[in-house]
């Protein structure tokens, strides 16, 4: 595993990283978040080819 990835890894098992990773959670669960996150997918989606 690279350094950045065992880095990211313990950030994300510290507790402020686990604070960041619910926010992120509570941020997805809202309908507003989750359009905004289609319109964004679909965009991409079509950039393929």
């Amino acid at each position: 595993m690279s350094a950045l990835m065992q880095r990211i890894s313990r950030f994300l098992s510290s507790p402020k990283g686990q604070q960041m990773v619910d926010r992120g959670r509570r941020e997805l669960a809202k309908p507003g978040n989750q359009d905004k996150l289609r319109q964004l997918a679909s965009r991409l989606s079509g950039r393929r080819r």
